[in-house]
């Protein structure tokens, strides 16, 4: 009996060993792989999350990453920050093109490792641009290098790293003249840019010996979401609008309103974005307020002296230096100017002018007990005659028969101290315009007499 039981236990401990090896087996051996997957415009978002994730994977031990990519490319400056995460993490980096990586995504591509690609997958069209412009010769050469120099080490033929980019090199049977190179599954298979192409993921880990490893997904989180939407340019370019128009109806139009909130969000967007993405830094946001307020500071003073020009200038440069460039920067300053213009214009004329919306604000009369009422109808001071106690842009106070009057100009500066007629009464609404010489050439003899 005991020498049974003994028997037993040795069966039972070899069994218990063999299972453990294979369970050690079935783990790949604790082999871990990254999969970062790079979807849309590669931009400072797009940037901070896979060099974030490129970082964990060093950390967590993963013996390879996955990028898989589909992309119409992106920032090249962006591009190049992810480029030199890859060459910090201490194992191979591949690429799976699933289905395109075109522009800085090519880069991204060509950088790795190795590449495979699904069938009908796309490689190339690297042409840089700015804003949908073409760039100077000198970019275009630096540009071309990095292409070159990304697969040099891999060996494949620089040639064809720069027929991506360049337009006039031909390379037989691939490229023609005038064309940009963009390469198929089977194209880059047959050149030597590709080591394969598979079905997806699951082929790849085979092919690698790496089906077995544990694969660790890296998403992006609502932060590089955030900083990829408002640094892409056109976005950015929405929010100066916004920006820009809200400030401009608020400066020039007594209180603090709806305008000035948006345009306050819109601010914060575009400059928190741009700093969490590492493309400014703080003391941008100050030369902005200190900007903001020489524009405020020159709203109370007749004329357009140094305050205006000091601001307009603090708040042009805020604007362009937190732009991923300056000339991205001055491009999108340029269009927010003029269609914030546009709209600033039609807010004065549909939204001030017209009173629109008005009859939904409320004012506090004369009887505090009374608490806040709306305010009487002023027909009776169509055709008075009084003076501005405040300039008026186009909104200020004004003396009218005696009375304090809140009252709005057709558009134009008036300045303080300059004689008044009622033209118009809008139920709570004064408008008014200064005398002509003519009329107030009248007034004062009919004063004399």
């Amino acid at each position: 009996m005991t020498r049974s039981l003994r028997i037993l236990s040795w069966v039972c401990f070899i069994v218990i060993g063999l299972l453990l090896m294979l369970a050690g087996s079935g783990a790949g051996s604790g082999k871990a792989v990254a999969v970062i997957s790079i979807k849309g415009t590669i931009d400072p978002g797009m940037s901070n999350y896979v060099c974030r994730s490129l970082e964990a994977a060093g950390e967590g031990g993963a013996v390879a990453v996955i990028m898989e990519l589909n992309t119409l490319g992106g920032y090249i400056n962006s591009a190049s920050e992810i480029v030199e995460a890859m060459d910090d993490f201490p194992g191979p980096v591949y690429a799976l093109v699933k289905p395109r990586a075109i522009s800085a995504g090519a880069y991204l591509a060509l950088s790795a490792d190795a590449i495979y690609m699904q069938p009908g997958a796309r490689l190339g069209a690297a042409e840089p641009r700015a804003m949908g412009m073409e760039v100077d010769e000198k970019t275009l050469s630096w540009w071309e290098a990095e292409m070159r120099g990304a697969v040099e080490p891999q060996g494949r033929d620089p040639q064809v790293a720069a027929a991506m980019v360049r337009q006039e090199i031909a390379i037989p049977d691939l490229v023609e003249r005038g064309e940009l190179l963009t390469l198929t599954a089977a194209e880059a298979l047959r050149v030597g840019y590709s080591e394969g192409t598979v079905e997806g993921r699951a082929e790849l880990l085979e092919h690698l010996g790496l089906s077995s490893a544990t694969v660790q997904e890296y998403q992006p989180s609502l932060t590089d979401t955030m900083v990829s939407w408002t640094t892409n340019p056109y976005v950015a370019t929405i929010l100066l609008v916004i920006g820009i128009g809200g400030m401009v109806v608020e400066i020039f139009t007594a209180g603090f309103g709806i305008a000035g909130i948006l345009s306050l969000l819109a601010f914060a967007l575009f400059f928190g974005g741009h700093i969490a993405a590492g493309l400014a830094d703080y003391w941008v946001v100050f030369l902005f307020i200190f900007g903001v307020v020489m524009l405020i500071v020159e709203a109370f003073i007749p004329g357009f002296g140094v305050f205006g020009v000091a601001g307009l200038l603090a708040v042009v440069a805020s604007i362009v230096l937190a732009a991923a460039s300056v000339k991205s920067g001055l491009v999108m300053l340029a269009v927010a100017l003029v269609l914030a213009g546009l709209i600033s214009t039609l807010a004065f004329r549909f939204f001030v002018r017209r009173g629109a919306l008005r009859h939904i604000i409320l004012s506090e009369e004369e009887r505090p007990e009374l608490g806040y009422v709306a305010p009487a109808d002023q027909k009776d001071l169509l055709g008075m005659e009084g003076s501005a106690l405040t300039p008026l842009r186009p909104a200020g106070v004004a003396d009218i028969g005696g009375r304090r009057v809140d009252v709005i100009s057709e558009g134009a500066y008036i300045a303080a101290g300059t004689a008044l007629k009622v033209i118009r009464v809008e139920g709570v609404r004064v408008v008014v315009r200064s005398l002509t010489p003519g009329e107030k050439a009248e007034k004062d003899v009919s004063a004399a007499d």
